[in-house]
């Protein structure tokens, strides 16, 4: 982001490392120790440093980051509790949005157990498409510093907006791209389009 110019983008949508307690990563559901088991968490759920959160601030004009809670934010008015409709007691039920938008709170419910992940910590397509929605505008350039799973880039993909996205890790980054591409061939399907 140093080499980023002052509100090159506006609106950041982020999914930082929270760097939580290993022993809370160690939980019994087959997806997560599957995951970590090939892939260990360990190896990259370290919180970024406040310099991070300085250059993000700085390169764009508005933020939503995910897991807010755990990061040392301003406070803020407007914020998003993600209501995971979890029924075992041993999951977070829900997870905390931090935004820069000074407006009302929001509850956005929906199941997140679904098969076929590629990150312990993959958020929806539906709970991107629903922050564009909410809180972009058309036209709007957005970030992401940590691409992950990809699925804001199919969000975006769908909803027609600009995306500059960065994964460090080869296979998640390699696995987003092939989840972009599927996603690309299938509205190509849809609408009848053929290349």
């Amino acid at each position: 982001m140093l080499k980023m110019e002052d509100n090159q983008f506006d609106l950041a949508i982020v999914d930082p490392p929270y760097g939580l307690p290993k022993s809370s990563t160690q939980g019994r559901g087959k997806l997560k120790n599957r995951i970590i088991n090939n892939d260990p968490i360990h190896r990259w759920d370290y919180p970024p440093e406040k310099e991070y959160f300085k250059e993000l601030f700085r390169v764009s004009k508005n933020q939503i980051i995910c897991g807010g809670n755990y990061f040392d934010l301003p406070p803020t008015r407007g914020f998003v509790v993600w209501d995971k409709k979890q029924p075992f007691p041993n999951f977070s039920r829900c997870e905390y949005l931090w935004m820069s938008f000074q407006v009302v709170s929001k509850i956005f419910e929906l199941d997140n157990r679904t098969k076929g992940k590629i990150h312990p910590t993959e958020k929806p397509i539906k709970l991107y498409e629903w922050l564009l929605m909410n809180y972009a505008k058309e036209g709007d350039k957005i970030l992401d510093t940590h691409l992950g799973s990809g699925s804001i880039a199919i969000a975006c993909d769908k909803m027609g907006f600009d995306l500059t996205g960065y994964e460090l890790d080869k296979d998640y980054y390699d696995g987003a791209v092939k989840r972009l591409s599927n996603h690309q061939k299938q509205q190509k399907l849809f609408t009848g389009e053929i290349k």
